[in-house]
């Protein structure tokens, strides 16, 4: 067995994607997208139809009403070649806004199930504020099940078990990407290397965190920049993966051992954190204050990106 097929017996394997053609290659058992993955993929020949599709159907709408309709249609398009799940964002200006972030959730939810699919099959997804973190709280009491996303930091990952919230999406390469920054020609590539990857060692933390103290929250490891990472996190409950590291899995023949695993004991589970408790360890973390930030911006701008080119087709 190849590498990909190996690293499938210890951890559910997601595509990050919004190209159809390269889920069917891969055989995921669920799909990510975010908006820069529609971005991308509308820009593509292939996928101009359902950009069009969306705006014909919303005579008058606005861009931003377009672009729901737009994600939902990539969703719903998802879903017919993945058995399992799909995540769709909603708008990341709304980031710090727990009650517009609950309603556009709820109208995402709405427009899912006019197209037949069940809400179980979804999953919304929300920046990992402490806004957005309470907009998940209030969604999983209705039944709506959240993926929390730009998630950088232990302070985060209990704030989200503690709203209850059905995934989490802890980002490796960003992490990585923030302390190679740093550390500048210091950095020595070998030596951070599979578990030493701050990373890795970020997403082990919060994996063994959950595990102890029996929180059922899924921990699916995203953003990776090299196989190394992923290979370091076997045993993670999900994964979401690029293409291109899809294909080099699939194209190797390198053992996959199992490197995250729980015994079973269970701990007390400490005090729920304050909304103060949470925004002093976010701003006592400097790359996760940067990195949540930076990610929150480059979702608006392609978001505003692809808004932009709703309107030029409208107009």
């Amino acid at each position: 067995m190849n590498s990909l097929d190996l690293l499938r017996q210890h951890t559910t394997v997601v595509a990050d994607t919004g190209d159809f053609d390269q889920l069917g290659a891969f055989r995921p058992q669920d799909a990510t997208t975010n908006p820069s993955l529609v971005l991308k993929a509308v820009q593509q020949p292939r996928y101009r139809t359902l950009l069009a599709q969306a705006v014909a159907a919303q005579p008058g709408a606005s861009a931003t009403t377009v672009a729901e309709h737009l994600l939902v249609a990539f969703g719903v398009e998802i879903l017919k070649l993945v058995p399992g799940r799909v995540s769709t964002e909603i708008d990341p200006r709304l980031s710090h806004d727990t009650a517009a972030s609950v309603a556009t959730a709820q109208r995402l939810i709405a427009l899912y199930a006019a197209a037949g699919v069940p809400r179980a099959r979804v999953l919304i997804k929300l920046a990992s504020t402490w806004e957005g973190i309470q907009a998940a709280r209030a969604l999983e009491q209705q039944g709506i099940r959240t993926n929390l996303t730009l998630l950088f930091s232990l302070a985060q990952a209990q704030a989200c078990a503690d709203a209850g919230v059905q995934l989490i999406s802890p980002f490796v390469g960003r992490i990585y990407d923030w302390f190679k920054k740093t550390a500048g020609k210091s950095w020595d590539e070998a030596a951070m290397a599979g578990p030493n990857d701050p990373g890795v060692r970020s997403v082990v933390e919060i994996y063994r965190h959950y595990k102890r103290h029996g929180i059922r929250t899924e921990v699916m490891a995203a953003s990776f920049r090299n196989s190394g990472q992923i290979l370091a996190l076997a045993g993670c409950d999900l994964m979401t993966i690029s293409p291109a590291l899809l294909a080099e899995l699939a194209g190797a023949s390198t053992p996959v051992a199992r490197r995250l695993s729980h015994d079973g004991r269970i701990e007390p589970r400490p005090a729920a954190l304050t909304q103060a408790q949470f925004h002093a360890a976010l701003a006592a973390d400097a790359m996760a204050h940067e990195k949540l930030n930076e990610g929150i911006q480059q979702f608006i701008a392609d978001t505003e990106t692809l808004e932009q080119l709703i309107r030029s087709i409208q107009a």
